[in-house]
């Protein structure tokens, strides 16, 4: 005897309706709850030197370069930095080595108009710009352009060990 086809299609919504209502309920995470909101940043008048000595006391490899208004007009990294840097093998004496980092504009190091996301952006877009572009970190900014943050790689493995945390529990 064979199924009624019309009996088998209902059991199987029902099925479906009780796998919904079993499952966990979606978490919505924005950029704004695991982002680091206190960040230091340069100005455009800033030189090289002021970068790598921002970047060696603090610790932070990424040091956003604002306008007076605090709008973002680029960031620069810590290999930014590195790549500018005489080599400390050349022939160069501390002087002259130290000229170049006082002589030489932080807007030549860093990079311009960096991709930025929205604080009540999900962190999923994130991590999809971060994978995607290989960042370890993106700027965030509110809709006029001014800083409000940055979001690392670090955050986000900080959020995924809470969540790896929960769910072992």
């Amino acid at each position: 005897m064979r199924p009624q086809r019309g009996l088998l299609c209902y059991h199987a919504l029902l099925m479906a309706e009780s796998a919904i209502k079993q499952s966990p309920p979606k978490i919505s995470f924005r950029v704004r709850d695991y982002m680091t909101s206190t960040v230091t940043s340069l100005t455009v008048d800033a030189r090289l030197l002021d970068a790598a000595l921002l970047i060696r006391r603090t610790g932070k490899r990424h040091v956003p370069v604002v306008s007076a208004d605090g709008k973002v007009l680029g960031i620069i990294s810590d290999r930014d930095v590195s790549r500018l840097a005489p080599s400390v093998l050349s022939p160069l004496s501390s002087e002259e080595y130290n000229r170049i980092f006082e002589g030489t504009p932080v807007t030549l190091a860093m990079t311009k108009d960096p991709v930025t996301i929205h604080p009540d952006a999900p962190v999923q877009q994130a991590v999809q710009i971060m994978t995607s572009k290989k960042f370890s970190s993106v700027l965030v900014t509110e809709s006029d352009g001014k800083l409000a943050g940055i979001i690392t790689v670090t955050d986000l493995l900080s959020l995924l060990g809470k969540l790896l945390g929960s769910s072992a529990a």
